[in-house]
């Protein structure tokens, strides 16, 4: 009787340490930053050149840790992943200038890059 009441102590232990282990380890989702780029005419600009960069906010400046830059697709947006920046449990990510260029029209903005979410933001070149 007492290696049947062991067993079923055993095999409760696990089955807790099991369900414990499946709820407790999440898998992080993506967190990306879009960046729409449109001309004056409200036109999708393919081909633009995205760079996004954050600034030291310090008396002293300091080195930017985050500049990325990337071409808009054809669709005119312009994909950033920063899956490796963000870690879990940190809370938020960065905000970050955006300066967008192409054949001498340039726009600017800001971008708040929330964690395990696509944030999004258009930039307006003219």
């Amino acid at each position: 009787m007492k290696t049947t009441f062991k067993k079923y102590a055993l095999l409760s232990l696990l089955a807790v340490m099991g369900l414990g282990l499946s709820f407790g380890c999440r898998k992080k989702k993506d967190t990306i930053a879009k960046i729409y780029v449109q001309d004056i005419s409200n036109q999708y600009v393919a081909g633009a050149t995205v760079i996004l960069y954050g600034k030291s906010t310090t008396n002293q400046p300091a080195n930017v840790v985050l500049y990325d830059t990337t071409e808009t697709n054809s669709s005119g947006v312009a994909i950033f992943n920063y899956n490796d920046v963000y870690q879990l449990g940190q809370a938020g990510v960065a905000v970050l200038d955006i300066k967008a260029y192409k054949d001498g029209a340039n726009g600017q903005g800001i971008i708040k890059v929330e964690e395990e979410v696509t944030s999004e933001e258009t930039v307006y070149i003219q």
